[in-house]
């Protein structure tokens, strides 16, 4: 993460330009036949790197995943591969959240937490990618940005996985200008953002605090003002943002392991 600064400010064409020219170089150390695979949730995040990946490598180069769960719909993921021209793979994997569910549970003793419900679709999605990833010879892309690694919004093994990240060290506000920077459609880049967990809501209803008071307070150092919620009893939203950001590193750091300083 770049030092805060107090007058920060942001070029969305340079940085989308190095990003595009960092991909490239990263695929040809990887060498030519080498492509490029991603979840695709219809959400900001794997639109806009879709967008990256197929101006950097090639269309023909790329491979988009839909994975809804039961009866979700695919979000616009269909016609957002078309728009960029790019193959789009669906995979439904509500059976093989059933399934293990059902096989963790068995006897009827083990009843999981809603936490560990909610994650399991991102870990066999992500397992899924890496499936499908080996057999056409990809490298999966861990599409997370930096606002939402910050208050760990990111399933750790699931969609905090990947091979490389794109916009790791680029926040919501950022990734935002990128994508209207490459002439992404407005509705695609501006869609509401949210986890896409089972009975998710919109981030920032949830968090009580919005993406760009989060993005300037990690840019420059400036706490927002108020409390969440606007609730007094909720406290201030800076404390819930560095509170968030303590108890979520774990999921940003190499696993303790002995020997390793």
């Amino acid at each position: 993460m770049e030092t805060r600064k107090e007058n920060y400010t942001f070029d969305a064409a340079k940085t989308a330009n190095e990003l595009i020219q960092w991909t490239k170089n990263l695929f040809d150390s990887y060498g030519p036949n080498v492509n490029a695979i991603l979840g695709m949730s219809g959400g900001k995040d794997s639109t806009i790197a879709a967008a990256v990946l197929c101006k950097a490598l090639g269309k023909e180069r790329v491979i988009g995943v839909s994975m809804p769960s039961k009866n979700q719909s695919v979000n616009d993921a269909d016609k957002i591969c078309e728009y960029l021209g790019m193959k789009m793979l669906t995979v439904n994997i509500g059976d093989a959240f059933e399934a293990l569910s059902c096989s963790i549970n068995h006897d009827g003793n083990m009843e999981l937490s809603k936490a560990s419900v909610q994650n399991i679709p991102p870990r066999l999605r992500m397992t899924t990618l890496y499936a499908i990833g080996q057999t056409f010879n990809c490298r999966v892309v861990n599409t997370c940005n930096l606002s939402e690694d910050y208050i760990g919004y990111a399933t750790k093994f699931g969609d905090g996985a990947g091979d490389f990240s794109l916009f790791a060290n680029l926040t919501v506000t950022e990734v935002l200008a990128i994508g209207d920077y490459l002439g992404v459609p407005y509705e695609w880049v501006h869609k509401t953002p949210d986890d896409g967990l089972p009975h998710s809501c919109p981030d920032e209803e949830k968090i009580g605090f919005t993406y760009a008071e989060l993005d300037i307070y990690i840019r420059t150092g400036k706490a927002p003002d108020g409390y969440v919620h606007d609730n007094e009893t909720e406290g201030l939203k800076v404390d819930k943002i560095d509170r968030m950001n303590r108890l979520n590193l774990h999921k940003l750091q190499l696993m303790p392991a002995f020997g390793r300083e």
